[in-house]
């Protein structure tokens, strides 16, 4: 798959079945997601890969957008740790180009995938620390939840011409 058809074609997806994701899979999807470009090269990231059923089921219910990780087989929660940071405030960005990353090389991997957010929610941001443990200076941004997909939704085309300014407003 080309990038612009992965690009053209990902959608968010939320039925998976039960199939596990291999080992070598998963590493190469974490590979593509710290590819992502980064304020001064700076990689702000932490990844938390969720595979176990009680903790996958425990973020589940700790994200109200997020029933379908109790069923998933495979979760990455994408962090910014602030310590890492020599561009303050541009962990946001740099993870959420992470998230993107990891996103499109699941697709392009016959995987299905859904980016749920936790940043800025403190009510979310509070529970992924309790849940994986994180120090207070990692902050978790969002949850990507993984797996063979159940159902496909077809594409969607969101192009909106009257969007597209030249040169100015």
């Amino acid at each position: 798959m080309d990038t612009i058809e992965a690009i053209l074609t990902r959608r968010s997806v939320r039925s998976f079945t039960s199939e596990p994701v291999a080992p070598a899979v998963v590493q190469e999807l974490l590979r593509a997601a710290m590819q992502a470009p980064s304020a001064g090269n700076q990689q702000p990231w932490q990844l938390v890969v969720l595979d176990d059923r009680a903790l996958l089921e425990r973020a589940a219910a700790a994200h109200p957008y997020a029933p379908m990780a109790a069923h998933a087989p495979l979760a990455v929660v994408v962090c910014g740790d602030t310590r890492l940071e020599r561009h303050t405030g541009y962990w946001v960005q740099d993870c959420s180009a992470a998230v993107q990353n990891l996103l499109l090389a699941a697709h392009a991997r016959g995987l299905g995938a859904v980016w749920t957010g936790i940043y800025p929610r403190a009510e979310r941001v509070q529970a992924f620390q309790d849940l994986l443990r994180l120090p207070p200076e990692v902050i978790p941004l969002a949850m990507v939840v993984l797996g063979y997909p159940s159902q496909v939704p077809p594409p969607a085309d969101r192009f909106l011409p009257d969007r597209v300014h030249h040169n100015g407003w």
